[in-house]
């Protein structure tokens, strides 16, 4: 394992290919030092001795311990952990951890890479293999890459008028391939060492250019990053945990970028291509089933603290709309725990967590991320989106006056009043708060793929014998 100054370090030595409001930028960029944070934290919870065994686990490859974020899944335990550090890291920031999609995407890999071999005697599972070996030895931190730009959505990859609006192989040479395209909505790729490529939908057999798979430095030649960043309001006498982090969000494009084959996992085996996309999703959704939770924790205490501070939280009203996001919350987090202890060994060796119960979690996730919001907008009124900028508070002529004229419980220092309003005009009414909505809806896929997930695995021929068993009905 590595530290969190390792790391930055690591970032700083990487070349400069991000492109941010027409400006080709550093990694350490100011705009992007909130988002590196957020990775940085996770070694440091891995290295802090009370999470040990929470973001650690030990590696099956040589029974060394490692960050979690690097660890393939052994066992329903093991999915659990991950639910439960997924959590607990959303407590230390107030919304995505970010580094779960590197890691679901491994696993992804450490699950089709062996199956495809298995089916077409290819040597995809061996190069995983040593390329985890690479990841867990330095401790490598990854976006993946999955949803491609796709241009006419009536139109198939091969159909397009632009072929390049899916990621494709435009070459094969002896030493490896050169791919060109383009991948949107890519969080923390900036912030990122490696980018995990995979393909993002079903592909018919005259499709094997767009059936690729493969790891890239993420400031490899060829490879541009054109990065959004969003954070909550900087504050200059405040300080908070919440205030010192924030996300970015990329197009990667790949500029006729080489892929060496040693990484490469897939390339031309269309069939397979619906399986990993598929694998990818499912991995991160179960993601889901612990950082879903952990934001409506942090939406729910708002609410409770809030509510507290204007001196309603007995009322009957508050007290039910807290525990309507106990129920979202809590039901998510169980829908995880099922997916982990219902779920089921590969050939590889790894956990796969079930379909049904994960993509259940997910798209509950995803309907109800709205209606927290709504509540506590509800319940914290009307300042946090009319709040005085931070600076008034402390100007000699308004400060007082707005010390004053805040408070709204005589019990409680102003100060704490001001930033819990502060705090939830970050999460509920800024360009941060829009961004988190949207991603509480589409991150890990918009709610219809959980939705064809759920009817596509689903075994309703079963409950339509239970019916009619119950109803008399012979065939």
């Amino acid at each position: 394992m590595i530290t969190s100054t390792e790391f930055l370090e690591r970032l700083r030595r990487m070349k400069h290919n991000i492109y941010m409001g027409g400006k080709l930028i550093k990694r350490d960029n100011p705009q992007l030092m909130p988002g590196v944070r957020i990775i940085m934290l996770t070694y440091d919870l891995a290295a802090d001795p009370q999470y040990k065994g929470l973001f650690t686990a030990t590696s099956h490859l040589y029974e060394k311990e490692i960050n979690r974020f690097t660890h393939i899944i052994q066992s329903p335990e093991d999915l659990m952990k991950k639910q439960d550090m997924t959590r607990m890291g959303v407590h230390k920031t107030g919304f995505c951890i970010q580094r779960c999609m590197g890691i679901d995407a491994m696993n992804a890999l450490s699950v089709v890479t062996k199956e495809v071999d298995e089916e077409k005697g290819t040597e995809y599972y061996q190069r995983f293999i040593e390329y985890l070996k690479y990841w867990q030895g330095n401790d490598i931190t990854a976006a993946c890459a999955q949803t491609d730009v796709k241009g006419n959505r009536k139109l198939r990859p091969h159909e397009q008028a632009d072929l390049d609006h899916y990621v494709r192989v435009v070459e094969k040479r002896r030493d490896g391939i050169v791919v060109r395209g383009a991948k949107n909505h890519i969080t923390m790729a900036s912030q990122a060492d490696e980018i995990i490529v995979l393909p993002t939908r079903t592909l018919t057999p005259d499709e094997g250019d767009w059936a690729v798979a493969f790891a890239i430095p993420a400031d490899a030649e060829g490879v541009k990053l054109v990065n959004r960043a969003v954070a909550p309001r900087a504050r200059q006498h405040l300080k908070s945990p919440l205030g010192e982090l924030g996300v970015s969000d990329c197009f990667v494009i790949f500029d006729d970028a080489f892929v060496p084959w040693e990484r490469v996992f897939l390339a031309g085996e269309t069939e397979f291509a619906t399986r990993l996309a598929l694998m990818f999703a499912l991995y991160h959704r179960h993601s889901y089933c612990g950082c879903k939770p952990g934001v409506t924790d942090v939406m729910m205490g708002f609410t409770a603290l809030v509510a507290e501070y204007h001196g309603v939280e007995k009322a009957q009203h508050i007290q039910h709309k807290l525990a309507d996001m106990i129920g979202v919350g809590e039901l998510i987090y169980a829908a995880g725990i099922a997916a982990a202890v219902k779920s089921h060994k590969s050939s590889s060796g790894t956990q796969i967590p079930n379909t049904i119960f994960a993509n259940v979690g997910r798209r509950i996730a995803g309907e109800n991320i709205y209606h927290e919001h709504n509540i506590l907008a509800d319940i914290a009124g009307g300042i946090p989106a009319t709040l005085p900028l931070e600076e008034d508070f402390f100007a000699e002529e308004t400060k007082d006056l707005l010390n004053k004229y805040i408070i709204h419980n005589e019990k409680i220092p102003v100060e704490n009043q001001h930033r819990c309003y502060r705090a939830i005009s970050d999460i509920i009414c800024s360009s941060f708060g829009g961004w988190s909505q949207i991603v509480g809806v589409h991150g890990g896929g918009s709610p219809i793929m959980e939705t064809i997930a759920l009817l596509t695995n689903y075994d309703l021929d079963k409950k339509k014998k239970i019916a009619k068993y119950i109803a008399g009905i012979k065939d």
